[in-house]
């Protein structure tokens, strides 16, 4: 066993964020009478995405974002809205998305099956919509425990969170913990400041270029097991 202490990212690694997303902001704008959906999502998926490499570079708030990406989402349309009122809105969809990868559950099941027993999730997210959804996902009893930025008050890449997470987890340990995620910025980054191996899962099998270098870059759960088990 090469690792002991597994942390996974939760969107877009093991949850199928793209379906939860999609449902959520379509229910959000038919519920405020948007027409053409597809038009709403084609302009709010680019500038949500940018916002949060901006929260990651510390450039804006957790604040700023939640509280205003759908003011400015409608505000390009010309409408104006009250941004902290869509965000809960959307957040009480969002939250009970449970939604995974296909062959997600599978892979936890495996790797806990071949005795890896310390498995933890370290998700940038919104407390209220991650632990909805937990509840809503079937692939919550594999983690010992879930570590949400929010209420670490500090988001990845940035290694005060993974310091938080580590004081947390007991007899952790940098050169036997692995930082398992999509996201290059985010996660990849996040692991090498915190000074611990990383496994950059790249399901959708994107060229990276970037200078982020993970310590393994797999592109399925299949070549995951295989690493790893």
């Amino acid at each position: 066993m090469i690792y002991k202490t597994l942390l996974f990212d939760l969107d877009s690694t093991v949850w199928d964020f793209h379906s939860a997303e999609n449902y959520a902001l379509t229910k959000l704008l038919e519920n405020h009478g948007v027409s053409d959906i597809e038009k709403y999502i084609e302009v709010y998926i680019p500038m949500n995405r940018a916002m949060w490499r901006s929260l990651e570079k510390n450039e804006i708030t957790r604040e700023e974002l939640v509280g205003t990406r759908f003011a400015k989402l409608f505000d390009h349309f010309g409408l104006e809205k009250d941004g902290h009122e869509l965000a809960s809105e959307y957040e009480s969809i969002l939250s009970t998305q449970g939604q995974t990868i296909d062959g997600a559950e599978e892979m936890l099941h495996t790797l806990s099956k071949a005795g890896y027993d310390q498995l933890y999730a370290a998700t940038n997210g919104i407390t209220t919509i991650q632990k909805g959804r937990l509840e809503h996902s079937p692939v919550t009893k594999y983690f010992k425990k879930v570590f949400i930025s929010e209420e670490l008050k500090v988001a990845k890449p940035s290694p005060l969170f993974f310091e938080r997470v580590a004081k947390d987890i007991p007899d952790f340990d940098k050169e036997t913990a692995v930082m398992i995620g999509d996201s290059l910025t985010a996660d990849i980054q996040g692991g090498i400041n915190a000074g611990i191996d990383t496994i950059w899962v790249n399901l959708a099998h994107k060229e990276n270029r970037t200078a982020v270098k993970p310590t393994v870059e797999v592109r399925s759960y299949a070549e995951l097991l295989e690493f790893l088990v």
